[in-house]
């Protein structure tokens, strides 16, 4: 475990490759005794930065929900991030590539929460019925480490590598569709570049929200009403890159579209 000098420094590190757009090495290569727990609080104390300067918390995701990307970080678990108010983009306003070091796009069914889920003892009885809506959902996803050439603690002190996320205007009640075979097409200028379905976050989507509840408990955060929770992608991730136009239409869910400026 890492002291709480050492914490502080790499929090600090990150918010200067996101601040600057100049990555930086691995933390697990400069600090290979790093653990889960040192990287989580380095996660938090860089969310806490941010929302003592005046950003909102207004829900969190979950990473690494399917099996293969857990097979290839060596983990039996998901991890998860923060989604600020300032992390917001627009399906009406290209996005600017330069704000980003290697940005990803990521296609998710966005969970609308109108109560409070419990903590430790979520089940996923209670993630339905806590939620008012899904939503078809794009993820931005980015890596303030150089070249993506990441381990678990790097993407998790690294806000699970979120960056920005975009909800479509299509709102569903969990009764009326099936969240676990949701299909999803992803184009990026009008050409099919990734596909999947929404069981593929860990056979259900739910499942990831309820295991987000238990988890971020320990860290003393809860989900509240109000909250956007992505779950996790049901594709794999796709390289943006300037002039680039994204759309991800969903099976029953409407769809969400992401433009960057040329």
């Amino acid at each position: 475990m890492l002291s709480a000098a050492i914490r502080d420094e790499l929090a600090a590190d990150l918010a200067r490759a996101e601040d600057s757009r100049v990555a930086i090495g691995p933390l697990t290569d400069a600090h290979p005794d790093i653990d889960v727990v040192d990287a989580y609080e380095i996660q938090l104390i860089n969310i806490r930065r941010q929302v003592a300067g005046g950003a909102r918390v207004i829900g969190h995701k979950v990473g690494l929900s399917s099996e293969a990307m857990q097979q290839m970080m060596g983990v039996d678990e998901p991890d998860y991030g923060h989604l600020l108010d300032t992390m917001a983009v627009s399906e009406d306003v290209p996005v600017a590539a330069g704000r980003y070091l290697y940005p990803r796009i990521e296609v998710e069914v966005a969970f609308i929460l109108a109560a409070d889920l419990p903590g430790a003892d979520c089940t996923e009885d209670d993630v339905l019925a806590a939620t008012e809506a899904f939503a078809p959902a794009i993820e931005l996803i980015d890596s303030r480490i150089a070249d993506w050439k990441i381990k678990l603690c790097d993407t998790i002190a690294d806000n699970a590598s979120s960056a920005g996320w975009v909800l479509g205007t299509e709102r569903v009640a969990p009764a009326d569709i099936d969240i676990k075979s949701i299909d999803a097409v992803l184009k990026r200028n009008g050409e099919v570049v990734a596909e999947g379905r929404s069981d593929a976050v860990l056979g259900n989507p739910v499942t990831a929200v309820a295991w987000l509840a238990r988890k971020v408990e320990s860290f003393g955060v809860r989900l509240k009403a109000g909250d956007i929770v992505l779950p996790g992608t049901a594709t794999r991730a796709i390289d943006a890159h300037p002039g680039d136009q994204f759309v991800a239409d969903f099976a029953g869910l409407g769809s969400v579209r992401l433009s960057f400026e040329k």
